[in-house]
């Protein structure tokens, strides 16, 4: 593998040709996310699709769905470029925060922001449940637990 450092458009990518299945050389580039900083090896096809995507900017995987999630969650009312707007200000908001004082009351008060959000977002609704119950469950006359649609168990009374 042979590697060579050039410099294009906005930032610095190493560009590393490798051999290939084919006995072809691939080329690979270094790109650094814009929101979040990580820096991934792709090939400069793929770096064009994702710019191309988010208006010229590199945007990781990781940072790309959670893009797509701020657009699911506004009900397709804004734009990528609005989405990508508020996941890069969430971005440099959350790195630009100190470390919390109490980390395991910040852990517990963020799972609770989450799990308070997952119940006020819509549900997709099933027609028939994921596992079957009724007669061919054994037929006792006892109470079964019964999955509910949470990660909470729900017990009888």
């Amino acid at each position: 593998m042979s590697a060579k450092l050039r410099s294009g458009g906005d930032a610095m990518a190493i560009t590393a040709a490798s051999e290939g299945k084919g006995g072809g050389q691939i080329e690979v580039e270094f790109a650094k996310c814009e929101c979040c900083g990580l820096t991934e090896e792709c090939t400069p096809a793929y770096i064009a699709r994702v710019r191309e995507r988010y208006s010229g900017r590199w945007v990781c995987g990781l940072c790309g769905e959670a893009v797509k999630e701020e657009i699911c969650r506004a009900g397709r009312r804004i734009s990528t470029e609005e989405a990508l707007h508020r996941h890069m200000s969430f971005s440099r908001d959350f790195q630009s925060a100190s470390p919390p004082a109490n980390p395991t009351e910040d852990l517990i008060a963020a799972m609770r922001h989450l799990f308070h959000r997952s119940l006020s977002s819509p549900r997709a609704l099933r027609s028939t449940p994921t596992s079957p119950r009724g007669k061919e469950d054994g037929g006792g006359g006892g109470r079964s637990l019964a999955r509910s649609e949470s990660c909470f168990p729900s017990l009888p009374p």
